[in-house]
């Protein structure tokens, strides 16, 4: 089966070693990686269960995010957030190699498990982790999203629906995950005595944050460079 392959390599120095061999399938990038054996009690469905969540404790006894989260933040328990690492991201496009903090490669990968974990409402993010760029700035980030939501209304109208060409909706989506990672963080303050794994979803949460209050502005910066497509 032919699959999507990123591979996270975190050397903490020492020696020491941290590695992550991700397989998706490429038709939705539902992550292939089997899911802990044993599950915490802090990633069970109702522990700090997201306000809007439309899971039930019946069908879904754990929070199918929470459990992608599990074996990043118990192998990452002992490190602190501004401990500097060396992180290496290989896809099949490129490879990218960056010395940084442990809180910002965590939250590369987190950001990737999220969008992938089944969480009905990251979902949307999913076309985004397709085309996963790592270390991406907020205005790359911005870009990103933006494009990828105006994609999505050309296949809305495809399909029949009606498009969102204001893009007001986007706000609405990045609002759901700001309730997500506050609940989030919630759990894996439970989960953890060191801060890398916390601080990571505070600086993933901030890009959701910012992004209902800046984007028209930010968006308005682009505008010159879109001049070829408004001409008459």
């Amino acid at each position: 089966m032919d699959t999507i392959d990123i591979h996270y390599r975190f050397n903490l120095g020492g020696g020491a070693l941290e590695v992550f061999d991700l397989k998706f399938r490429p038709q939705d990038m539902e992550l292939l990686e089997p899911v802990p054996k044993t599950v915490p009690s802090w990633a069970g469905l109702e522990f700090h269960q997201c306000p809007h969540c439309p899971l039930t404790r019946s069908e879904q006894p754990h929070c199918p995010l929470a459990v992608r989260l599990v074996d990043v933040i118990q192998r990452f328990d002992h490190i602190i957030s501004f401990d500097t690492i060396r992180l290496d991201v290989t896809t099949r496009e490129r490879f990218i190699s960056q010395d940084t903090t442990a809180q910002r490669g965590v939250s590369s990968l987190l950001g990737l498990l999220i969008a992938t974990s089944g969480c009905p409402h990251t979902r949307f993010l999913r076309p985004m982790a397709r085309h996963h760029l790592p270390f991406a700035s907020y205005e790359e980030t911005l870009y990103r999203a933006a494009s990828t939501y105006a994609l999505a209304q050309y296949f809305r109208t495809r399909a029949g629906l009606d498009p969102d060409t204001g893009m007001e909706g986007l706000l609405g989506l990045y609002e759901s995950v700001c309730r997500i990672n506050l609940s989030v963080v919630q759990r894996v303050r439970e989960a953890t005595q060191a801060d890398s794994a916390v601080n990571a979803l505070v600086i993933l949460d901030l890009f959701a944050q910012m992004l209902p209050e800046s984007m028209e502005e930010e968006l308005e910066k682009l505008q010159g460079l879109f001049a070829a497509y408004v001409e008459a």
